[in-house]
Formats: structure tokens, C-alpha cells, sequence
């Protein structure tokens, strides 16, 4: 039997993680492409791809993120008629792209890329 004055041991502890000097320099080159149509967008995210790929850039992706979708109900008439109504949506498709310790070379070549009309980029350091 165990008295009052035993303790219990106490559990270890696991020792913290502490960042090493190759993984602070490990740069990403995170770009998020927008659109409204879907074909347009697999082709801009395409052009992007084979333009990191002539430069053999370490590339991770295209992730499909979540379509967003906006929709709105309107009424047909403008006074009277309350039950008959239209319903519009606009779907924004989006997908992600990141670009592992990209060399100066590829981020010019990205920059210098066109891009059909209707695509957004968002191109973050991170």
C-alpha cells in the first residue's frame, strides 16, 4: 500500500521541437488562382505548371479548394407577384498551387506570364 508520503513519478516530458537552419530557409511560392469558369481555370493553372516545370521547380499541386458560390432570388415583376421569382447564382471556382524554394528565374518567368481574362492570382511568400 502506498502512504501519504510516497509520490507518484512523474511522467517525462518530450523534448521541443526547435527549428534547424535548413527549414528557416525553406521558402514557398503559395499562388491561388480564381475564376468563374472552370475550363479556363485548369488552363491558366496548366500554363502556370509547365512554366515551373521549364525551370524544374519543386511544384505541389493544383489542390482544388471549395467552389464558392453567391446566389441571389429575385422578383420577376416589380410590384405584384410575389411568388414568382428568378434565382441567379455565380460560382467562383479556385485552386492552389505551391512552388517549393523557387529560383529567381521562375518567379520572373511567372510574372511575366499571360494569363487569359477572368483569372485572378494571388501569389504569396510564405
Amino acid at each position: 500500500m502506498a502512504t501519504a508520503t510516497e509520490t507518484k513519478p512523474k511522467a517525462k516530458r518530450a523534448p521541443k521541437k526547435v527549428a534547424t537552419a535548413a527549414s528557416a530557409t525553406e521558402h514557398k511560392l503559395r499562388i491561388r488562382v480564381r475564376a468563374y469558369e472552370h475550363k479556363i481555370l485548369d488552363l491558366s493553372v496548366k500554363q502556370i505548371m509547365d512554366t515551373a516545370a521549364r525551370f524544374d521547380a519543386v511544384v505541389v499541386g493544383p489542390v482544388p479548394l471549395p467552389t464558392e458560390i453567391k446566389r441571389w432570388t429575385v422578383n420577376r415583376s416589380t410590384f405584384v407577384h410575389k411568388d414568382a421569382r428568378e434565382q441567379f447564382e455565380m460560382r467562383i471556382h479556385k485552386r492552389l498551387i505551391d512552388i517549393l524554394n523557387p529560383s529567381p528565374k521562375v518567379i520572373e518567368a511567372l510574372t511575366n506570364l499571360n494569363l487569359p481574362s477572368g483569372v485572378t492570382i494571388d501569389v504569396k511568400m510564405v
